[in-house]
Parts: C-alpha cells; sequence; structure tokens
C-alpha cells in the first residue's frame, strides 16, 4: 500500500501537479478555522510588510506510524488542488528506519501570497489526523536588496566598458595595451553575465515561497496516536536486552585474549616437564652438599 502511495506521489512531483478543473477546498476546515490555526501555529508574516524577501516556511509534523502517509497524500492533493500556476510538488520522500520508525517528507514551491495559508491548512489536517505540529520556522533572505545591488554593480561594469571601448577608438595604442584593454573588457562583460544570472534566480525565489513538510514518528508519546503500550515495552526490553548483551561481548573479547594467555601459562606450569626440571633443581643442592662424618 505504501509504495503504491510513493508511486502516486512521485508521479505526482513530476507532473507538476497538474492542474484540475475542479476549484473545491482541500480541506473541509472553515476559512476562520484556517485562520485561527496560522495564528496557532505558524508565524503570522504577511509579504506585503516584508517586500523583496525569499521565505523559506518548514514544518514538522509528528503523527502516529500509521496516519503518516495518508496525511501525506492528502498534503499533496491539496497542491495539485490549486494547479501548477500556484502550487508545485518539488520532492517527496518517504523511510522507515533501522528503528523502525516513520520519516518522510514534501517540498512544495508556492504562490507567496497563499504560503501561509497552505501552512495552515496542513496543520488542520494534522490535528484531524490526532498529531501534533512540533517545529514550525521561517527563514527570510532579503533577495531584493541584493537585486538591486547586483543592478547598480552591472551599471558600473558597463559605464567601465563605455570607457574601455572609447579608450580603444582613440588610437595611439600597442599591441600589449590594446590586449590589456580587450581582455579587461572581456571580464567585464562575463561579470555583467554572472550578474544577470544571479538576478534571475533571486527573482525566482521572490515568485516562489519554499515550504517543506516534515513528518515524523510519535515515538509512543502519551496521547499521540494509538500506540500499544505493550508492544512499546517489548521493543524497549529487547532493545535494552541487546545493549547488554553487545556490552558483555565486547569485555569477554577484550578479557578473552589474556584469559587464554593466563591458562596456556598454568598449563605449562603444571606439565611433567616443568614438574621434573623443578625435581632436578631439587636434587642437585642435595648432591653437591659433603657427607656427613660418621660418629665416633
Amino acid at each position: 500500500m505504501k509504495m503504491k502511495l510513493l508511486a502516486g506521489l512521485m508521479a505526482l512531483a513530476l507532473a507538476g501537479c497538474s492542474e484540475r478543473a475542479s476549484k473545491d477546498a482541500a480541506t473541509t476546515e472553515s476559512p476562520a478555522a484556517a485562520e485561527a490555526a496560522a495564528d496557532a501555529g505558524s508565524p503570522r508574516i504577511g509579504i506585503e510588510a516584508a517586500p523583496g524577501v525569499a521565505f523559506d516556511y518548514a514544518y514538522t509534523f509528528r503523527l502516529a506510524d500509521d496516519r503518516i502517509s495518508k496525511v501525506q497524500e492528502e498534503h499533496a492533493a491539496a497542491c495539485e488542488t490549486l494547479g501548477v500556476q500556484r502550487c508545485r510538488i518539488v520532492d517527496v520522500r518517504y523511510q522507515l528506519t533501522d528503528e523502525k520508525l516513520v520519516e518522510a517528507q514534501t517540498q512544495f514551491k508556492l504562490d507567496p501570497g497563499i504560503a501561509r495559508k497552505f501552512g495552515a491548512n496542513a496543520i488542520a489536517s494534522v490535528e484531524k489526523a490526532e498529531g501534533v505540529l512540533a517545529d514550525a520556522s521561517v527563514a527570510g533572505e532579503d533577495v531584493g536588496t541584493e537585486i538591486l545591488a547586483s543592478q547598480q554593480r552591472s551599471a558600473g561594469s558597463e559605464a567601465e566598458i563605455a570607457r574601455l571601448e572609447g579608450r580603444l577608438k582613440s588610437g595611439g595604442l600597442d599591441k600589449r595595451e590594446r590586449a590589456e584593454l580587450l581582455a579587461q573588457i572581456s571580464q567585464l562583460r562575463r561579470q555583467i553575465g554572472d550578474e544577470r544570472q544571479s538576478r534571475r534566480s533571486g527573482e525566482a525565489r521572490i515568485a516562489w515561497t519554499s515550504v517543506a513538510f516534515n513528518y515524523v514518528s510519535d515515538g509512543g508519546l502519551p496521547g499521540i496516536g494509538h500506540e500499544n503500550p505493550l508492544a512499546s515495552a517489548g521493543e524497549t526490553l529487547m532493545r535494552s536486552g541487546s545493549t547488554a548483551l553487545t556490552f558483555v561481548l565486547t569485555l569477554g573479547a577484550a578479557i578473552l585474549p589474556w584469559g587464554l594467555l593466563l591458562a596456556l601459562l598454568l598449563a605449562f606450569w603444571r606439565s611433567r616437564f616443568v614438574s621434573a626440571v623443578r625435581q632436578q633443581l631439587r636434587a642437585k643442592p642435595a648432591a653437591s652438599d659433603p657427607a656427613t662424618p660418621p660418629a665416633s
């Protein structure tokens, strides 16, 4: 089921959220409820208050494992409903970790005017699935000021090119001076091209707001989801037992070589060969002592 879901979401992302004819709302929440959710869970920042600023929204939702895929699908469907002119899916991920917990992410590009409301509707859908908003952040970059500075740098470069070209037309230059002026003009034109590309990237950032939805397992937190307490206790017991076994094996691996060496030395000390050598060593002093003279 989850593999089919992922395949559908990936196809949705590659198709660019093909626009539907239907204009029905993606969620059943009323506009007032959506605004209340926005005030409670996401920073309230209007684009009119920050012209030229590119915003990146990031939300982290905590839900029961078996509900993450469904909520992720609902958010993708909400983007599809808005159409490619206002919302696009750029990345979809779904992963089952080694701890058997689900982690997922969906990244969107949204019309800046609807980004906050889109997040508010997403919060409402997560709460409807008995999940919680664990984290929300908004990062802004003053791209408009950088675009203005880039335009000023380009204007300065164009003025310098005009000056250098006038110097070339005036004549009276040797080959070395002419080559140097041509190299300077070529470098300035490359800089103008780089500035132009930078401005286009900045304009694209302002035109589209990045929104990332991160979905994480509730981890059996009280009051969230429907985790089986016996299953959670069993998993905790298994993890504790595994940790203890790992410690014992590691300790045994460290002590075993020395224990074997000690056992070999003890066995050698008790061997017949060593016993015979000890007897010979005790017999030699006795043989070397002078005989006791007989009593008169």
